[in-house]
């Protein structure tokens, strides 16, 4: 298996930590209202499209999986000259515009919600697979996760994430609510605050009056989340889908706060689906300085039975087997390639 990115996107990292090969491609977002981004963006897409149709006919594969990104759109478009079955995968409620516009020539399209289905090209196979998670998420439990944690059997534990970078908006009103939390000698808080704004995180804790003994702890990232998320009993995060996808994975009752700039919003449509399904409450990012998103948090935090079913509601909408599912629908089309072959 070879992975196709962007030389400085996640993606390098995570390929080179999987021991996976990797080849790098240019491609760029543009905006809307500057013509000129869009003029730069369509010629890097007709370049990296070039090389990434020398790059398969190199390489030959029998399949190529596309997971959107503007990354995907010149990988998917050489993928199509070959006639090689294009197989795409969409983590959000809202398709991106790579996914869209691919559609309509994948073999299979991979979805995490039903909704979805709506916004592909009419005629588009597709089936709802869920969102794959790591299978670090799927073996962590609770117990394991406060012991390795350092946090109280008996505790009730907040944990708040807004990804690698941090989400400050997020940071800084749970910060503002440190003396109203730890008002409860019975919660803690896990505050992964993300390495740009850990410092300024810490500085607004100890002018709030410090980490209550402990019971208050900023860290700048967490390469365990499965553990952190297991140990919690409230998580409050933006509504990203890989966060909703290890979230409900494990199953625990959430504060989902949408990231107001997200394309199309598709981060509140992401949290809707959650909520809907009992699993969370959706608290917009323009209430989180009102008493909306306090109340909302201290009466999850006093209350273990709603924080129960919650979690079990959470637990029901997660899909522990999406990467299993996922592989199915790849194997699928890589079969469907060879019997036309052999026909």
């Amino acid at each position: 298996m070879r992975v196709i990115g962007t030389p400085n996107g996640p993606e390098a990292r995570l390929a080179r930590e999987a021991g996976l090969a990797f080849d790098s491609i240019s491609a760029r977002g543009f905006d809307r209202s500057r013509p000129l981004s869009l003029l730069v963006a369509l010629l890097q897409l007709v370049s990296s499209a070039a090389r990434s149709w020398f790059l398969l006919g190199r390489l030959r594969p029998r399949v190529v999986v596309g997971f959107g990104g503007y990354v995907s759109l010149p990988v998917g478009v050489a993928a199509i000259l070959w006639r090689i079955p294009l197989v795409l995968h969409e983590q959000n409620s809202v398709p991106g515009m790579a996914n869209r516009a691919l559609s309509l020539w994948a073999c299979a399209v991979g979805v995490t919600y039903e909704g979805s289905v709506r916004y592909l090209k009419p005629g588009t196979r597709a089936e709802v697979t869920g969102n794959p998670v790591r299978e670090a998420i799927l073996r962590a439990d609770r117990e394991s996760g406060r012991v390795s944690l350092d946090l109280p059997a008996d505790a009730v534990v907040v944990l708040v994430f807004g990804g690698s970078r941090g989400a400050r908006h997020i940071n800084e009103a749970v910060v503002d609510l440190r003396g109203r939390l730890l008002a409860d000698d019975r919660v803690h808080v896990l505050h992964v605050a993300g390495r740009e704004e850990a410092p300024t995180v810490r500085e607004c804790l100890e002018r709030s009056g410090g980490d209550g003994g402990g019971r208050y702890r900023i860290i700048d990232y967490i390469e365990d989340m499965g553990s952190a998320i297991a140990a919690a009993d409230v998580v409050v995060a933006r509504a990203g889908a890989t966060s909703i996808a290890e979230i409900t994975a494990i199953g625990r009752a959430a504060i989902l706060v949408p990231y107001p700039y997200a394309t199309e919003d598709h981060q509140t449509l992401n949290a809707r689906e959650v909520e809907e399904g009992g699993g969370a409450l959706l608290i917009a990012d323009s209430d989180l300085d009102t008493d909306a998103f306090a109340e909302a948090l201290e009466s999850l935090l006093a209350d273990a039975a709603r924080r129960g079913s919650m979690s079990a509601a959470s637990r029901r909408l997660g899909v522990p087997d999406a990467a299993v599912r996922l592989e199915r629908l790849i194997l699928g089309c890589v079969h469907d390639r060879k019997d036309g072959d052999n026909a």
